[in-house]
């Protein structure tokens, strides 16, 4: 098979593509360094098998001229702005970085006749609930830009499949975490540990709890589900348990030696506005079709403290 990622210098992105060389696929990524980084690709970049393209996705001259080159058999559509922080300050970011290229992979796929793409998604589309989510009948609001640009993301999807006969396989992603990082709670309790180990700024009260998932059994549920059928085929993916925002900075604190840290909160309970301070997903669909979760989520937390360390 060959494998275009788009984001595929991205911290899923790059593991992604380790994991379809080792197979023996060919690989091409597209990423433009908006949040990933060539420090995450330096390691493939002398593979035969690997292409690099350091280009936008919203130039579609330059996309055509990749598909025309490379002729792809499956797009992995990985490429969008994934801290949500970010936008929340700035929403033309999840416009040009979230949905409008997803547009723009559709419309070089319908042009170029490949049928086959995996579409990373977010719980971000169900807004802020409660209720356990289940993928079939929970109600979609989202509360932040990311979450409605891919929310809108997955509407042109399901249109593009159905007039194009194309197979999208779409996994609404949890908190995914693990070697690599480049943003999120557990990459900057880091950061701000090692500039100061006396205290610790939390964003929020600390109570708010995610499922946590290792980037590794990502990956290992795309490879298994990436064929699985015809038109669109979603998924909740993630984990059956969840760790609080307090618990990972005492993770981290523990990890990383600092002790007797004053955990100092801003308060409320979300850090941001568009945070979504506690979900949990129905896991029975992808757990029924044959997959669950090596580790759990504050195993999770643990081994990717551990990655990020160095």
């Amino acid at each position: 098979m060959k494998a275009l990622i788009a984001g595929g210098a991205g911290f899923i992105g790059s593991h992604l593509a380790d994991y379809l060389l080792n197979e023996g696929n060919e690989v091409v990524c597209i990423d433009n360094f908006f949040i990933g980084t060539r420090q995450n690709i330096l390691h493939l970049l002398t593979n035969p098998h690997y292409v690099f393209y350091q280009y936008d996705l919203n130039n579609m001259e330059l996309l055509h001229q990749v598909f025309n080159k490379e002729k792809p058999d499956y797009v992995f559509h990985l490429a969008a702005n994934s801290d949500i922080q970010a936008s929340a300050q700035n929403p033309i970011i999840e416009y040009q970085n979230t949905y409008s290229t997803t547009f723009n992979l559709l419309e070089a796929m319908r042009l170029h006749n490949v049928k086959k793409m995996f579409f990373a998604s977010t719980s971000a589309v169900y807004g802020n609930k409660d209720a356990l989510l289940n993928e079939e009948t929970a109600l979609l609001a989202p509360i932040s830009y990311y979450g409605g640009a891919k929310l809108g993301s997955e509407g042109l999807l399901s249109a593009y499949a159905y007039m194009n006969d194309m197979d999208v396989l779409i996994f609404r992603f949890p908190n995914v975490i693990g070697p690599r990082l480049t943003h999120g709670v557990i990459f900057d309790f880091i950061k701000r540990l090692k500039k100061d180990s006396s205290k610790l700024l939390i964003l929020g009260d600390g109570t708010q709890t995610k499922p946590y998932l290792y980037v590794f059994d990502l990956i290992e549920a795309i490879m298994k589900f990436k064929n699985i059928g015809k038109g669109v085929t979603l998924y909740n993916v993630g984990v059956d348990t969840a760790t609080s925002v307090t618990r990972i900075a005492e993770i981290v604190c523990q990890k990383i030696g600092a002790s007797n840290v004053s955990f100092e909160y801003t308060g409320g309970k979300g850090g941001w506005k568009g945070d979504v301070p506690k979900f949990q997903y129905d896991l029975s669909k992808i757990h029924t079709a044959g997959w669950t979760a090596k580790y759990t989520s504050d195993e999770a937390v643990a081994l990717t403290v551990e990655n990020n360390l160095v």
